[in-house]
């Protein structure tokens, strides 16, 4: 039995498919069509999982859609009599929208699949939809590798949930309470998000990335003006200072005046309110998970809690959560966004639909690494490159492998292309950008002259889980980099700084620790942590890299630049190694370096992308 599931129209459309449950394949639609976050139909990912499974569009048994377009509408038209007449402008702008296209999404989604793989089937008998939340939860409890569980969902909103917690048992998802919009701790991130001069839904992460360089000292301002917060973690926003229920922007003219001033202007170089900003509105959020996981510990008992949605991303509250010591175990769906909706509503088909049983091997998940993107065998990327001009050797795995360790030992920069592309926002070996982390100079090099991003901006180190404990603070493992961890205090550096005076983006150079450029400036790290298992080729290159340096550890950056998703083909890895500051890429067993390429070949992304 095949089970498609479908996230579209919002952000991060995406695709997933089913076998008898097991996931086949899972790929979202940004990553085919090179449009960043990409809303529109994933016919692009659609057809990938088909082909990756080897099978034909009528042998798809249901097609789940990731929530309830109805329940969403009827949100818009309630939030809408709600602050009449405010909001008029936002109103009529969304208004014809919906009644022209999402109104009638069952009706569009069906003509969609018919042009997408064939009209010869009648797509309304086979669609099914989930709900929002109920998708996120599915996503993080059913691939899960506990029996039971308690969920906890958060992100901005889907029909009328921002936030919610649910109880898994097998094949079953009961939601035992929910928050409902307009308040939002998600929309409450993105606000400051947006305020710090960030693009929201895809700026978040670097607010968070600036925080460290911060003081928290709006915190209390924001607990006493903005939410009020309950012991249990349940919240309200006071709507007085927000604009996202009846305007076009995410705060107004009180949230800016309480704040001491207009919004940062986009591409600007952040300011001291900026960094104290993001300290506060993290401080605030941790507080907030903190307090709701604590809730979730006591009220249900369970020992195992699942996360999804947006805000599970928050890796550094996931880090706090994790060292609080609330649950003995915590499992987080690398692919917490949108995205994983998708996979979410296809299990919601799977097991809740058609009541199949679950199958949980313990201690292990069924994401396969969320290795579950395309691959492209030796043979099919040397026809793609040699049709664009490139130029390549092919060497044997055991070649490959030595040859890059010794280039990446040698302080050069390498995309690396290897196996299946992961599924979610996450580099995790499969398409990934590589250095060495003991060298100081290589967060700026990279920000810069490879990634074309902010230089505040930190990386993220890949680890043998077999040495991470002698690196990181780290209980257990973190194989899809959604934990920080702190930095051992042996590994640690005192850095030295010119003057008393350094503050703010003045610390980012100072050498933190054995591998500073993977040290943020407060000795937290976002841990990826490599075992041999779930992926050998990028476990042996780490190996390799540690035999030669006696390191054990790599910097592992998205293999993409600011403003354009993951690369996904060998063609986008290409285009990225000749517009970019790379020195060297490798794709399977096959082996380019910058200089014996055409010059004529070079590209310039600022050109080709609108770098957001």
């Amino acid at each position: 039995m095949y089970s498609l599931g479908i996230s579209a129209f919002y952000h991060d459309s995406a695709a997933c498919l089913l076998k008898d449950g097991v996931i086949v394949a899972a790929a979202q639609e940004e990553r085919f069509t090179r449009i960043k976050h990409d809303d529109a139909f994933p016919q692009n990912a659609i057809r990938y999982c088909l082909a990756e499974a080897g099978i034909s569009p009528s042998q798809v048994d249901h097609v789940t859609f990731y929530e309830k377009p109805f329940l969403k509408f009827e949100r818009l038209i309630e939030t809408y009599l709600a602050f009449a007449p405010r909001g008029f402008k936002s109103f009529a702008a969304s208004m014809p929208l919906w009644v022209k296209d999402k109104l009638f999404q069952k009706k569009m989604l069906c003509e969609a699949l018919a042009e997408t793989l064939t009209s010869e089937i009648c797509w309304r008998d086979r669609l099914l939809f989930s709900e929002h939340h109920l998708s996120h939860a599915a996503s993080a409890f059913f691939p899960s590798p506990f029996e039971e569980a308690a969920i906890l969902t958060m992100d901005g909103v889907g029909e009328w949930a921002t936030s919610s917690v649910a109880i898994g048992r097998g094949a079953s998802i009961s939601v035992e309470r929910e928050i409902h919009f307009p308040h939002s701790l998600g929309l409450l991130y993105s606000a400051f998000t947006s305020y710090a001069g960030f693009k929201v839904n895809s700026g978040e992460y670097k607010l968070m990335g600036l925080a460290p360089y911060g003081e928290p000292r709006f915190a209390e301002l924001i607990k006493s003006t903005l939410v009020d917060i309950k012991d249990d973690g349940s919240f309200r926003l006071d709507m007085k200072y927000f604009s996202y229920c009846t305007g076009m922007t995410m705060t107004n003219r009180h949230f800016h005046t309480l704040f001491g001033g207009p919004p940062s202007q986009a591409e600007s170089e952040p300011s001291q309110r900026d960094m104290d900003i993001a300290a506060s509105i993290q401080s605030v959020t941790e507080e907030i998970v903190l307090k709701i996981c604590t809730e979730i510990a006591r009220e249900t008992g369970q020992k195992n809690l699942c996360l999804a949605g947006g805000v599970a991303l928050n890796c550094v509250a996931n880090g706090k959560l994790r060292e609080a010591d609330l649950f003995e175990n915590i499992w987080v769906q690398p692919a917490a966004g949108d995205a994983g909706g998708a996979l979410g509503a296809a299990l919601v088909c799977h097991h809740m639909h058609l009541q199949n049983p679950r199958a949980v091997t313990l201690g292990q998940d069924s994401m396969s690494g969320a290795y579950l993107g395309p691959d492209f065998a030796d043979q099919d990327a040397a026809s793609r490159l040699q049709a664009i001009g490139a130029k390549f050797e092919i060497l044997s795995p055991e070649e490959r492998i030595t040859r890059t360790a010794q280039a990446l030992s040698e302080g050069q920069c390498i995309g690396w292309m290897n196996g299946r592309m992961e599924f979610g926002p996450r580099a995790l070996g499969a398409r990934s950008i590589l250095a060495d982390p003991r060298r100081p100079e290589m967060q700026k090099q990279l920000n810069l002259k490879v990634k074309f991003r902010e230089s505040f901006r930190p990386f993220a180190p890949s680890v043998l889980i077999e040495h991470a404990q002698d690196y990181f603070d780290l209980d257990g493992e973190s194989p899809y980099m959604l934990f920080t961890a702190d930095v051992t205090k042996a590994r640690r550096h005192k850095p030295e700084t010119k003057s008393k005076s350094d503050s703010g983006l003045a610390r980012l150079y100072a050498k933190r620790s054995d591998i500073p450029a993977v040290t943020h400036i407060d000795y937290s790290a976002r841990v990826q942590t490599v075992d041999a298992r779930s992926n050998p080729d990028f476990h042996a290159l780490l190996s390799a890299f540690h035999d030669l340096t006696d390191c054990p550890v790599l910097i592992n950056t998205s293999f993409n630049v600011r403003g354009e998703p993951i690369v996904c083909t060998p063609e986008d890895a290409f285009y990225c190694l000749m517009g970019t500051g790379l020195d060297m890429l490798v794709i399977g067993n096959l082996v380019l370096t910058k200089d014996q390429q055409n010059k004529a070949l070079v590209s310039d992304y600022k050109d080709r992308y609108e770098l957001d």
